[in-house]
């Protein structure tokens, strides 16, 4: 592994539909790119939709035959288009 690589998963490509919720900044349906055994990565590009490094927010896998448990994750990673999320510990 490169040092500049962190990531202690394997990522593997995922596109789907996710429902984001952030407390102040409310709820959007996105697509992500890549999805581990650690987290997932939210493309957003230029919605608008931006939670900060250490924001909480409930993910929802959208589109499926029924609803999809929501889960707790955190904003670890941010780039131009998207954001990293990592789940959350109970």
């Amino acid at each position: 592994m490169k040092q500049s690589d962190r990531r202690e998963h394997i990522r593997t490509a995922l596109n789907a539909k996710v429902k984001v919720s952030h407390d102040s900044l409310g709820e959007g349906v996105f697509s992500t790119r890549d999805i581990s055994d650690g987290g997932i990565f939210v493309v957003v590009e230029d919605s608008g939709f931006a939670p900060e490094i250490g924001d909480v927010v409930t993910v929802q896998v959208q589109g499926l035959p029924v609803p999809a448990p929501e889960l707790t994750m955190v904003v670890v990673r941010k780039s131009n288009d998207g954001f990293g999320l990592q789940f959350a510990g109970d």
